[in-house]
């Protein structure tokens, strides 16, 4: 835990009570702060005051019983609408921030570098959080991804924190200063909550307001809305390195074809790496690497590092081969864009699809339609998602993740892959992408009667 002391004996309101309001409210009350902790959600509250997290609605009558908000970015402030709580506090001039911003505020001595994107920001985390740590210095890696960011190590001076961030936690993250960030793409997604595209891509941009001077922007080039804050933010005279898997740069990281270029130079070939394949992990590789170089890794150490990355758990994740079928964990796709990733790397694919849908549906991967011999649907997405496959894909709805894996069990053959990659949100059903990924695992080795580890 990360220890918050500079709001003691300050009034700070939490708002939302899940994993990050959670490690929030506890850091609070470690440091000293007079705390409100809230949740819209009854069980929630009441599990939270089990806990010993003091419970009480910050807006009494109107006005906000606090110096600060601290707000849990699951929890939507603008769109659809202005939640009651958050329209309040801005009324009164109170700030509202998440908790990387006292993260920021609580260790001024680290180093911060940061990742973004709509789609591979995880991946990207973890293997430049490894790359970091492999060259030799204290590392932590948290935020969106995994731990909370005031749960992560309380590091040394000068100790390399990597952080997630989802374009929420960039619209309230406010006070974080970046030695280097990377934006690996922008498609649309959360448009919902942003208020539209715009709203969408202005949150991401936001991401290099948080530069100190003089620190690196990484910016993949291979879509328009990049391209074009790339552009913006060289014009303004900052260090911009751009990244490429479409085209191979003189200037910048580039791998359109699986060997890694350092401003046109060849130094790796990534299609040796078994635990990054296909161009996304390329791009993820691309961004690691270059905002690695930025903090100054040497080339070597960054490629030697490369191959010890032991992958990330829920992204295209080997759970297991039964009877020569690979059962594939890919939970952390949420949406079409994710899901492309792992289509476009396997054939003769059993698929296991459905949930919360998100904008879009799942017309996009109409072009991979060919690779899959069944699809399994499940969740709320079943209506929509048989519209889209009718007379293109076998399918069956299986309403749950377990019915469609005994269905997947008995139906596949050998050579195939069996793929849990959702191309939906997982809240209709699982508590979080991560739960209904342990629940696939779990399932999965039960049926080889091993305990899944």
């Amino acid at each position: 835990m990360i220890g918050v002391t500079f709001l003691k004996g300050k009034s700070v309101a939490v708002m939302g009570l899940g994993k990050s309001g959670t490690a929030t409210a506890r850091a609070l009350l470690a440091g000293g702060a007079m705390l409100r902790a809230w949740d819209d959600d009854a069980a929630t509250r009441s599990s939270a005051a089990a806990s010993g997290i003091p419970v009480v609605d910050p807006l009494q009558n109107g006005h906000v019983a606090a110096d600060l908000v601290v707000w849990s970015p699951g929890i939507p402030h603008t769109h659809p609408k202005p939640h009651p709580l958050a329209q309040a506090a801005r009324a009164a001039g109170i700030p509202v921030v998440c908790d990387v911003a006292l993260l920021a505020r609580a260790r001024p001595d680290a180093r911060f570098v940061a990742v973004s994107g709509t789609n591979g920001k995880s991946t990207t985390t973890t293997l430049l959080a490894h790359l970091l740590a492999q060259s030799g210095r204290p590392t932590a890696a948290g935020g969106n991804l995994g731990t909370a960011a005031l749960d992560l190590a309380d590091l040394p001076e000068g100790g390399s924190i990597v952080l997630e961030l989802s374009s929420y936690q960039l619209e309230l993250s406010d006070g974080l200063g970046l030695k280097a960030a990377a934006l690996l793409n922008i498609t649309p997604d959360h448009l919902g909550r942003h208020g539209g595209m715009e709203g969408y891509i202005a949150a991401k941009r936001k991401l290099f307001d948080y530069l100190v001077p003089g620190g690196t922007a990484v910016v993949a080039v291979d879509d328009e809305p990049c391209r074009a804050i790339a552009d913006e933010l060289a014009g303004r005279g900052m260090r911009v390195v751009r990244i490429s898997v479409l085209a191979a740069l003189a200037q910048g990281v580039s791998a359109p074809d699986g060997v890694l270029l350092d401003n046109g130079v060849p130094v790796a070939d990534l299609r040796r790496f078994p635990r990054l394949p296909g161009r996304h992990n390329w791009q993820n590789v691309c961004a690691a690497y270059a905002v690695a170089r930025a903090e100054g890794v040497s080339p070597d150490a960054a490629i030697a590092a490369l191959a010890t990355y032991p992958g990330l758990a829920h992204r295209q994740e080997l759970v297991a081969e039964l009877n020569d079928v690979a059962w594939i964990n890919d939970s952390k796709a949420t949406n079409a864009d994710a899901t492309e990733k792992a289509l476009v790397c396997h054939e003769s694919i059993h698929w296991i699809v459905g949930g919360r849908p998100k904008e879009g549906g799942i017309d996009a991967l109409a072009p991979y339609f060919p690779r899959i011999a069944h699809a399994y649907l499940i969740g709320e997405s079943t209506e929509a998602f048989v519209r889209t496959l009718a007379g293109k894909v076998p399918y069956t709805c299986c309403g749950e993740l377990g019915a469609a894996v005994e269905l997947a069990w008995r139906q596949a053959k050998a050579g195939s892959v069996v793929l849990l990659s959702p191309a939906c949100a997982s809240w209709d059903q699982f508590k979080s992408f991560e739960h209904r990924g342990d629940v696939f695992r779990e399932m999965v080795m039960a049926l080889t009667g091993e305990r899944a580890t």
